[in-house]
């Protein structure tokens, strides 16, 4: 069993662009370069990628972030690919800015996203890539969460947060290979 499907997390639009909400489409944007297309019967932008010399589609939903699964399920029915065979990449409020941390399975943490995921697939039992936005009340913000997650990251955040997408990338190939021991024995101790 390997990664056969790559989601990133966000909402679409460019006001929401370079919001901390969107850290699950800045990763697929870098993974996909260019050439996500609109696909209107996945809700959408997708591309089939070769990763690790092996096929592996990247997704975007273009459904706002509490309707993800929409997208995620059509996609991975349509080419067959089973909940172990995606993951999902999104922002995480309990990890600090410059941390990504996988995982399988496990509740959605109140992420909306994950929720409608969820309850799409029916199932918990997908990968998560989990990239650390920090929590407002941890970074000394008088934000409430849903005004933190909708604005855009500090400088030194953002900088943080692009590290830890870099790292991340650097070990999409092991799970597109199946090797999700060593995947996260590299990502967590680094």
């Amino acid at each position: 069993m390997s990664i056969r499907l790559i989601v990133g997390l966000g909402n679409p639009g460019s006001e929401y662009e370079l919001t901390r909400h969107n850290a699950g489409f800045w990763l697929v944007d870098r993974l996909a370069g260019s050439g996500l297309q609109r696909e209107a019967r996945f809700q959408g932008l997708a591309k089939k990628s070769r990763i690790a010399d092996e096929e592996v589609w990247l997704l975007e939903p273009q459904t706002f972030m509490n309707r993800s699964g929409l997208s995620v399920g059509a996609l991975s029915r349509f080419y067959k690919i089973e909940p172990a065979e995606i993951l999902v990449v999104h922002d995480e409020l309990d990890l600090p800015p410059g941390s990504a941390k996988l995982k399988k399975g496990g509740s959605s943490g109140g992420h909306n996203g994950l929720k409608d995921i969820t309850a799409v697939m029916g199932t918990q039992e997908y990968w998560r890539l989990r990239l650390g936005i920090g929590h407002p009340r941890e970074l000394q913000l008088q934000q409430v969460v849903a005004d933190f997650v909708l604005h855009r990251p500090r400088k030194e955040e953002q900088a943080l947060i692009d590290e830890a997408i870099d790292k991340s990338l650097s070990v999409i190939p092991l799970l597109c290979q199946g090797l999700f021991e060593k995947a996260m024995l590299e990502l967590h101790t680094r």
